[in-house]
């Protein structure tokens, strides 16, 4: 997927004027956030929980290579081989190698934000191999050749009526007039279309959501047991995933299970979760004949003891983007490049450069919300105003934002001629907009007044009401 994440300010602009999208953004407010926060309140050791899961991950990010080079030690000795592959282009290479030495035309895919992340797909199909997604969701905006738009729902962004388009407009075998009205009908020719690509697949590849040094398995979550299918019925299974997805034991994967659902979906717990160690033995049913492991850094390991260190925790449960008021408004496709929402501002620039992201970091209102419903205890907030501050220090920012940066700087470091300037400021402004409360068109604020109204201040500053009130002057 390239990267188009310095457009974010005309994809926001387009995606606020999208009335389509507005109404799917809409209805997102009304299903995760809810569902999570009924799943927390039935749970009273949520918090404890979040604590123990963000302690797993710290401990294994200070020992990182102990447990990677743990993990590839057990999966050698179930019979399974690992890649380590220090970036994308590696990690394609490695894949499409698999694929030809299997002598694969068909490979079927789980749903995996790392494939996102190095354009597997892509490469697969200039390699003369067919990919096919068959996470519903991602088959989908297959069909309609888009990247997700979300990290666990990727056709979020669409309606119904979009989902039965794609599906007549791809899925000629059937009648021109089948009924495609009802969810039901959508889902079972789905079911048709997949079943044929599970059972004809050479080749199947999964992400991980975690890697277990423990036993060298990795674990696998759905709600549609898609992966389940994936994983078991071709002669090959290729796994790719990021380095910092290890966790030391059975035990600390499940721990960290019981928040991923619980945050992601609002579920107990997702409806498979699957573990899977080496390829098939003698005596078991199922399984592939080859288990490939594709280790990626792709920029990881430069983020290990940086201000960004703590981005390695996400589990990518979407609980961020779920509840932030700018992925709401704007919607998943606006970021331009494969991760979105407060994790995507944070981890985008550490993967592509801050200089081809500037403007993620800064479209956020720093409200925090992202942070305190991270199950890791990530602070998003915090690593925003790192990276706002590397673009201030390096010049990248707009010229004007730096000036008007420089000049806040100078008056805040002049507390009197700061509350005089600001006091001035805050009269004009309430004189001006006394009439209609608030201003509907601004210059230099546009941004803002483009999409909501900014009221006019009323009264005295802050500053004002509290030195009338007796409080210290600094």
């Amino acid at each position: 997927m390239d990267s188009t994440a310095h457009t974010f300010k005309s994809n926001a602009l387009e995606a606020l004027g999208d009335t389509r999208l507005q109404d799917a953004l809409g209805r997102l407010g009304h299903g995760f956030p809810v569902k999570r926060k009924a799943a927390v309140e039935r749970m009273p050791e949520f918090e404890a929980l979040r604590d123990a899961a963000r302690d797993i991950k710290d401990h294994v990010l200070g020992h990182l290579d102990f447990y990677l080079e743990r993990f590839e030690a057990r999966v050698h000795e179930r019979g399974g081989h690992v890649h380590w592959c220090a970036d994308a282009a590696a990690a394609r290479e490695t894949i499409v190698g698999i694929c030809r030495a299997a002598g694969a035309r068909t490979v079927t895919k789980a749903k995996s934000m790392i494939g996102e992340e190095i354009a597997i797909n892509e490469h697969l199909a200039a390699a003369g191999i067919e990919p096919v997604e068959t996470d519903l969701g991602e088959y989908i905006i297959q069909l309609r050749r888009e990247p997700p738009s979300h990290l666990i729902a990727p056709a979020i962004h669409l309606a119904k009526g979009d989902v039965a388009e794609a599906f007549r407009n791809e899925h000629k075998q059937f009648p021109g007039d089948r009924p495609l009205d009802e969810p039901r009908n959508l889902l079972d020719e789905a079911r048709s279309v997949l079943r044929e690509r599970f059972l004809a697949a050479d080749v199947g590849l999964t992400g991980a959501n975690m890697l277990i040094a423990e036993t060298g398995s990795i674990v696998l979550v759905t709600n549609e047991g898609n992966a389940d299918l994936t994983h078991t019925l071709p002669r090959v299974h290729v796994v790719v995933a990021s380095i910092e997805k290890v966790v030391p034991t059975l035990e600390d994967a499940t721990a960290v299970l019981r928040v991923l659902a619980r945050s992601a979906t609002g579920q107990e717990m997702s409806v498979y979760n699957t573990f899977v160690t080496g390829p098939r033995r003698p005596d078991d049913p199922d399984g592939p004949d080859e288990f490939h492991v594709v280790l990626l850094d792709n920029g990881r390991s430069a983020m290990l003891g940086s201000e960004f260190h703590d981005m390695l925790r996400c589990i990518r449960c979407g609980a961020c983007l779920n509840h932030c008021p700018v992925y709401r408004s704007v919607g998943g496709h606006a970021y331009g490049w494969v991760y979105s929402g407060p994790m995507g501002k944070v981890l985008v620039p550490n993967l592509i450069g801050i200089e081809n992201a500037g403007d993620l970091p800064n479209a956020s209102t720093l409200c925090g919300r992202c942070e305190e419903v991270c199950p890791m205890r990530i602070p998003l907030p915090r690593m925003l105003r790192d990276w706002r501050e590397r673009q201030f220090d390096r010049g990248l920012g707009p010229a004007p934002a730096r000036y008007a940066l420089k000049a806040w700087a100078f008056l805040a470091r002049r507390p009197a001629l700061y509350r005089r300037v600001t006091a001035l400021q805050a009269a004009m402004l309430g004189a001006l907009g006394r009439r209609r409360g608030a201003f509907r068109h601004m210059p230099l604020a546009g941004g803002w007044t483009a999409a909501r109204d900014l009221p006019a201040p009323q009264g005295r500053t802050f500053q004002q009401m509290w030195s009338d009130r007796g409080g210290p002057r600094s």
